[in-house]
């Protein structure tokens, strides 16, 4: 079986594995005062260090959370809080299940935000959140977010970023980008499931509201025993660079064009691992299904659905139409090579002339 769904999740990275286990044999509890768990303590907030250096955050304004949908809900109750929120069309279920009654921020063909809609939403009504991702989970479509920033300063607004799917593949700062709130997601950049963190930019910890009450860990803004282990796997594989896959999608996307497909988004700046691939006349699940009888992993829309594959609301916003239906996502893992594209370009041609000829 070949793994093309890193925007699910990625393949663990050798240092995050090395990581978790010298942290499995630290048997103290962070919060304890004795030798024990002062070097468990010395674990989290070198950590906690790491984290904050790697993207453009204070030490002390990094929480540990259990992962992305934690860390955005975190975020959107508290600096949403007596405030209006806006939301991007194309923003993961996390952030939109979070804001109910937000306003939906347009985007264009390719999935980015439309930034003059995004200025007449500010500029009417009582100061709001926005919330915008960095980069889309199924076209890979990367966000003006560092613009988006800028419009929120000029009208009183608060700005939320998703960096989920961004973090690990692109650059990604806190500080450079202007945003107040910026969530983070281990397992999308090749640590461990079950650890995340928000980052907050300096002042918006005071506006934080903890979801879970507990011992005041996490300097009271997240109760609860910190997932030692997974933090530790967090840490190091956020410090891994990511690998040159640009040429491999490329070639993908030519070959899959060769066969009538579309390349969804394909006009932006996108992700260097992802691509989301149309096949006009053909369903999404049904193309799911025949690559993984030939042995190639991918997805059609989110990994959060509850294993359902239904029209993509990302494409829908993207005024893609049926298409929305039929597309596959291929995201390719930081272990992915030439001959991986090879094989899945061999096996989507002979995928795409089957099924097309049946739905002809």
């Amino acid at each position: 079986m070949i793994y093309l769904d890193a925007n699910a999740t990625e393949p663990l990275r050798p240092a995050a594995r090395a990581a978790m286990l010298a942290a499995l044999d630290q048997v103290g509890n962070p919060a304890s005062i004795h030798a024990a768990g002062r070097a468990a303590r010395a674990l989290l907030e070198g950590a906690r260090e790491r984290i904050a250096a790697r993207f453009g955050a204070r030490a002390q304004d990094v929480v540990f959370t259990s992962g992305g949908t934690e860390s955005n809900a975190l975020a959107i109750g508290a600096l949403g809080a007596g405030r209006r929120l806006i939301a991007g069309a194309t923003e993961h279920a996390a952030v939109l299940e979070a804001a109910p009654g937000a306003a939906r921020l347009p985007v264009d063909a390719d999935g980015v935000a439309d930034l003059a809609a995004l200025e007449s939403l500010l500029a009417g009504g009582e100061p709001a959140l926005v919330c915008l991702m960095a980069a889309n989970n199924e076209t890979g479509t990367i966000q003006p977010v560092a613009e988006a920033a800028a419009l929120c300063r000029r009208h009183g607004a608060l700005l939320h970023v998703d960096a989920v799917q961004a973090a690990g593949r692109m650059p990604v700062d806190l500080a450079a980008l202007g945003a107040d709130s910026l969530a983070l997601s281990g397992h999308k950049l090749g640590g461990p499931m079950g650890a995340g963190a928000l980052l907050l930019a300096p002042g918006s910890a005071d506006r934080l509201v903890p979801l879970i009450r507990g011992g005041g860990q996490e300097r009271g803004r997240r109760g609860g025993t910190p997932a030692l282990p997974a933090v530790a796997g967090f840490a190091a594989a956020a410090e891994a660079e990511p690998p040159p896959l640009a040429p491999l999608r490329d070639a993908i996307e030519a070959a899959a064009v060769a066969q009538g497909a579309v390349v969804c988004g394909g006009g932006a700046l996108r992700l260097a691992n992802t691509t989301c691939l149309a096949l006009p006349g053909v369903r999404a699940e049904t193309q799911v299904i025949a690559l993984d009888l030939a042995g190639f992993q991918v997805s059609a829309g989110a990994a959060c659905s509850s294993g359902k594959v239904a029209a993509s609301h990302v494409l829908a916003a993207m005024g893609l139409g049926d298409l929305a239906g039929q597309a596959i996502r291929v995201s390719l893992p930081w272990t992915a090579t030439e001959a991986d594209a090879a094989a899945f370009i061999a096996a989507y041609a002979a995928m795409a002339g089957r099924l097309s000829r049946r739905a002809a």
